[in-house]
């Protein structure tokens, strides 16, 4: 069973959450410093760490798998997030440039058909960067946060089941070095932790994060299938609105400059 989005929301607004989201944003700066123009798809609960990158963006679309449940999140082109299956997205092959990976991968059921479908829906050499609980950190103990949920991963491990469905690894970093205590985790101590943990503990992190890279020789023959699934909007409700049919309107609408969602499944083996 998954973390719910409503506990993900709450997590976001304490002190530990802030902190967590400072520290792997500033990760994910350093590799994607913009994405202006660039389709970008957030799996699992993106929204903290891709939010900033709305404005520049060409889209924005935040998947959240059904079992977690959907936060609305609105842009000028209405609600840009819906509840899709963990195996089966609703976009077409090669649609966007950015992947991001956060809280999806730790509670997946089918890890592998996660991962094959991610490399699907993206871009040649587009680029995925999954942010995952460290094995070896402390996050991982602790029930306080979402991080202590699921499975954890090593960097190696992250890098070995990105391997398997066709990326190509290329960096692999570690953040957020603080402990998962509200007193050691304010602005001034978790950036002191950062710097220290970088330099003295790389392997104690509490978050890894791995950048990887859809490269087309390195993939499998079944990626390229032209399957489509229509979002599921039933499970767990969607936070901001009473009828999942107003979803189903404005998620179409959101991603209508990018492909259509269809209505039927397509396979063109």
């Amino acid at each position: 069973m998954r973390q719910s989005v409503q506990k993900l929301e709450q997590f976001y607004t304490s002190r530990l959450g802030v902190a967590a989201q400072a520290m792997v944003s500033r990760r994910l700066g350093a590799l994607w410093p913009e994405l202006n123009d660039m389709d970008v798809l957030g799996y699992g609960y993106g929204i903290p760490y891709l939010h900033n990158y709305q404005d520049g963006a060409r889209s924005v679309i935040y998947a959240m798998p059904s079992e977690q449940g959907a936060a609305r999140q609105m842009s000028v082109r209405g609600n840009i997030s819906a509840l899709t299956m963990d195996h089966e997205l609703p976009f077409e092959p090669s649609v966007f440039d950015r992947v991001l990976v956060a809280h999806g991968l730790e509670e997946a059921p089918h890890m592998p058909a996660l991962l094959d479908e991610l490399w699907r829906v993206m871009k040649p050499e587009g680029r995925i960067v999954i942010v995952a609980a460290n094995r070896a950190g402390l996050w991982a103990r602790s029930d306080k946060t979402p991080f202590g949920a699921g499975r954890p991963f090593s960097r190696s491990q992250l890098s070995d089941a990105l391997k398997t469905s066709g990326f190509v690894p290329l960096v692999r970093s570690g953040a957020l070095y603080c402990p998962p205590m509200n007193k050691m985790c304010g602005k001034s101590m978790a950036g002191g932790f950062e710097k220290f943990g970088e330099t003295v503990w790389p392997g104690l992190s509490g978050l890894v994060l791995v950048e990887a890279v859809k490269r087309l020789y390195a993939g499998r023959g079944g990626h390229q299938k032209k399957r489509l699934r229509r979002p599921q909007f039933g499970g767990s409700p969607v936070l901001g609105t009473s009828a999942s049919g107003n979803i189903m309107d404005t998620i179409s609408e959101a991603t209508t400059h990018i492909h259509p969602l269809k209505e039927t499944a397509q396979n063109n083996e």
